[in-house]
């Protein structure tokens, strides 16, 4: 079993995925639940989260993220979108403007730590047109789309990018 450390070490975008390998649905499962379980401003889960397994739907969810073409060739997108109103209801407009977005995005992180944790790779893509990704997937109503993760098995592993030093990202306030 891998501890948290670990996993955060070994996380990688992914962009090449293993043709014949499905994700199990025990792992899907696994990873979703992971998802739900992530803190949110209220427990109010002011998100909503798409399980893409389809040829033709990852097809158009790549057309909407301007042709990724790697997006097309994972087995699982998971598409994560905040839910503005939900959180409103409580938090009124600090709610809707941030606590939705950063429930979705929180989600989403645990679900790519998830996926790492199974064995799995994964990328984070936020570059995409919401309309069509709107339209491809029939998202409903009021929910808005903030961040897809493409998950599978890696084919290859990306080399290590550079990351700043901790000193230029940190400010110790004592």
């Amino acid at each position: 079993m891998w501890d948290l450390f670990a996993t955060v070490r070994n996380r990688h975008s992914v962009r090449k995925y293993q043709a014949d390998m499905p994700v199990e649905q025990e792992k899907l499962h696994a990873i979703l639940e992971t998802a739900c379980a992530a803190p949110s401003a209220g427990d109010l889960q002011a998100y909503h989260i798409y399980a893409v397994t389809s040829v033709a739907q990852r097809a158009e969810i790549t057309a909407a993220a301007q042709g990724q073409s790697f997006i097309n060739e994972a087995p699982l997108c998971l598409v994560f979108c905040s839910d503005p109103q939900r959180s409103a209801s409580e938090f009124s407009a600090r709610g809707e403007a941030l606590y939705a977005l950063q429930d979705t995005t929180i989600a989403a992180a645990y679900a790519q730590l998830a996926a790492v944790a199974a064995g799995l790779g994964s990328a984070w893509i936020g570059q995409f047109d919401e309309q069509p990704l709107i339209d491809a997937l029939k998202i409903k109503e009021g929910l808005k789309p903030v961040a897809i993760l493409t998950i599978g098995y890696p084919a290859e592993l990306p080399e290590l990018s550079s990351r700043r030093q901790m000193k230029e990202v940190v400010t110790l306030c004592e």
